[in-house]
Formats: structure tokens, sequence, C-alpha cells
């Protein structure tokens, strides 16, 4: 008995220590991101039913100095998906809809409506034009109220990408449809449903839809960028343009919640939460991607709106739940929530390292000034001023750009960098803009 006792002890205190271990890794991770201005926000980790860090970082409101802490809300931008997704498998349960009906049971005059099914929308597969890529929308009218006739005319009539099923191709658009067969086949309101059949349930008492109109002392203001002296706010996304595929607000600790409903089957049956973690095609199932870590199965979802990144990662065999909110774009989330559960499971990570800035002839900086376009409706203009270079993209405001090596900048705003590219008589033609895990191009149009 007495060496049983001791055995209990001596893994209990192992646990012990291999838990505080684990959290000073985690620790350090956050902390390294947030010393490097490129976190600001919240971040919940857990493991078997323990919270092994819970902390925030950076401001909540720059104008106020009010800090963000466990408890400030963020806009989610598209982990608002899964939930979508789960009230379609509810409503399917009950009877009231099927994930092979047609989108024209609900929509009778959209275009190929007989071809689109709901578990095509679910999946990215329905071929929908995405009317986020509406650029010029996106810049401009985001802010206003619309309708659902003015939402669904942004994409009812573009032809398709593909032939339903054929091919995978997010769409924000197909999202929204569902928000809307949501409330046809329930006679509710798309919040309502959601309320009743989630929020409520889980006492989720700080998620909800419609955040720019939201009066809470802990609720966060959205920027697309903040550093030590200065921030440039976003402006707030109204919950009618996001709607099914983006508007929700929440808390890490509110996500937790979820975290554990899904964890125990809650709401819906262990069966259909299966379906939703199982990929259709591009490792993307219903409102969840789906990736491996250490032979487990992960899932996931990222969101991204203006002002806000924000990332929920999960390993469901092992109850592992990693949650990143930031409220500042230009951030990645979802690398931070990938390094905290690569730290869990004993996987290499990096960390980002402090990059300087050398010094070049103001002379040199003129090679780069001029406009370049890098979408339709989209330039950089590339400017001199104070012997500093900065890059002013349309509808933003200006910012410098630090030379680390020749032809090759950093942003301190945002983690983006910029290479500028020549041709064979060394005249700079063009750039590379690196951001988010993405290489844009842009075409050199003005000097």
């Amino acid at each position: 008995m007495k060496r049983l006792l001791c055995l209990g002890i001596i893994l209990g205190f192992m646990q012990h220590v291999a838990a505080q271990s684990s959290t000073a890794k985690l620790d350090t991770i956050v902390s390294t991101y947030s010393r490097m201005h490129k976190l600001n926000g919240a971040v919940l980790v857990a493991q078997g039913g323990k919270i092994l860090l819970n902390k925030a970082f950076g401001y909540q409101r720059t104008a106020d100095s009010i800090r963000n802490e466990p408890a400030t809300i963020f806009q989610l931008g598209s982990i608002t998906k899964q939930f979508t997704a789960t009230a379609v498998l509810k409503l399917a349960e009950e009877k009231k809809l099927s994930l092979q009906d047609k989108l024209s049971k609900y929509f009778p005059d959209y275009p190929k409506g007989d071809s689109i099914t709901i578990e095509h929308l679910l999946t990215h597969t329905s071929g929908i034009y995405n009317y986020t890529n509406n650029r010029e929308f996106m810049q401009k009218e985001v802010s206003n109220p619309i309708t659902r006739e003015k939402a669904l005319a942004m994409f009812k009539d573009k032809p398709l990408n593909f032939s339903p099923g054929a091919k995978w191709d997010y769409s924000n658009s197909g999202y929204s449809l569902l928000g809307y067969i949501i409330e046809k086949a329930s006679g509710k309101p798309y919040e309502q449903v959601l309320r009743e059949y989630i929020f409520g349930p889980l006492h989720m008492d700080h998620t909800g839809f419609d955040f720019k109109n939201l009066k809470d002392s802990k609720k966060s203001t959205g920027y697309f960028s903040i550093t030590d002296s200065s921030s440039v706010l976003a402006p707030g996304v109204d919950s009618t343009v996001s709607f099914a595929a983006g508007a929700m607000y929440s808390t890490t600790g509110d996500l937790y919640k979820w975290h554990q409903a899904a964890q125990q089957h809650k709401i819906l049956s262990k069966e259909d939460w299966e379906k939703a973690y199982t990929p259709f095609m591009n490792n993307y199932g219903y409102g969840w991607q789906s990736d491996s870590i250490a032979g487990k199965r992960k899932v996931s979802h990222g969101g991204g709106i203006h002002g806000y990144v924000t990332s929920i990662q999960r390993v469901p065999e092992d109850d592992v739940c990693v949650i990143v909110l930031d409220n500042a774009s230009g951030r990645d989330a979802g690398k931070i929530a990938e390094s905290l559960i690569a730290a869990l499971y004993n996987q290499p990570y990096t960390l980002p390292k402090e990059r300087v800035a050398i010094q070049v002839p103001v002379a040199k900086l003129q090679e780069y000034t001029g406009e370049y376009n890098l979408f339709p409706n989209f330039s950089i203009v590339m400017s001199v001023k104070d012997n500093m270079l900065m890059g002013k993209p349309t509808g933003q405001s200006e910012s410098p750009l630090f030379p680390e090596k020749e032809d090759f900048f950093f942003l301190k705003v945002v983690d983006a960098q910029v290479r500028f590219t020549r041709n064979e008589q060394q005249q700079v033609t063009g750039l590379i803009l690196y951001q988010n895990g993405r290489e844009t191009p842009g075409k050199k149009v003005t000097q």
C-alpha cells in the first residue's frame, strides 16, 4: 500500500512538472509574438480538461489605453461557419431539411439552383462566386446594412466557377445562402436559431452577431494596425454583410465552452460531429478544416474580418483546444495557434525574429517610387518622405517600409514584407508582397 501511495505521489508530481513545463513553453511563444508586435489579443490553451494558458496582450482600445483581457470580446469572422454548419446539421436531424436538398427548393429562381445542394454549400464545392472578392464593395460598403436581396444580387447572377461538386473554392456566398436556408427551414431568424440551439444551452453569454452596435465595456476595437506610437482604426463590418459566413463575436472563454460541447457530443449526435470533421474535398468538411498533428486528427478554422484575425484549432482525441483572437489585422493567428499546438506535442515550431533595418541612401530609395498595381482597383503608391520609403495602399493609410537588404523591405505596422523586382537593365519594374502566407505580385504602372 505504501509503495502504491508513493508511486501515486511521484506520478502526480511528474504530471505537475510536465504541465508547468508545457505552460512555460506556451507562455514563451505568445510573449514573443506580443513583444514583436505580432499579437494583440487573447489566447486560451487547454488540454485534457485543464486550461494551461489564458492570457491577453495589447490594447482593447488604444484611445483610452484600455488593455485586452481574457474576457475581451472579439469579432470572429469565418469561425462563424462552424456554427452555421452545426445549425444546418441540427435542422437535418430534426428532419426540417436534408443535406441533399437542392438550392432551388428554397430559392426557386436561383440560376442552376437545381444542380446545387446544401452539402455543396457546406463544403465550398458549389462553384458560387465569393462576394468578398469584390474589393470595391469590401473597401467602401461593408459598414452599411444590406437587405437579403442586395446580398444575393452580389453573386446570384454571376456564372458558376465550375460545375457543382467538381472542384473546391472557398465561398462566403455559399455560407450566406446557408443562413437564409436556415431561416426558411426553421421559420425563425438565423440569429435566433443559433441562440436557441447553441448559445443558450451552452451558456455562451458573451457571444452574438450585431457586433457593430454592441454596447459592452469588454468590446474590443478593431484596427488595421497597432504600434507603440500609433494605430489605424478598421471600419466595422455590419452583421448583415458578413451574416452566416462571418458575423459572430465571442470570447476565448465562450469558445472553450463550444469546444467542450463538441467533446461531449452535445447539440449534435456523435455521428454528425464526425461528419462535420470528415473532409469532403480539399481537407474541408462541414465548417471545419481537417489536418493532423503527431498522427492525430486536428480540426480547425480561421477567421479574418476588418480589424480582426482569429483561429480555433482542436485535437478531439486528446481534448486539446487552442484559441487565438486578435483585434489587429495583418497578424497570423493561425500560425500562432499552430506553434502552440506543436509545442504541446513536442513538434518543431519557429518563433519570430526581430528584423533589423539597414541604411539605404535616399537616391536608392527613389528608385522604388511609383504606383504598383496588385489587383483591379487596388494599388500601392510608393514615395519617399523624410528619408523613408512610404507605401500607401488604395483606401488605407500611409506606412513606412524599412530596408532589410537590397530590394527587400519590411513593415512594422503589419506582418508583411515587400521585395522589389528588376528587369535586365536593373530598372525596378514590380514588387512581390509577402503577407498572410501569400505572395502577391504587383506591376509598376507609373514612376
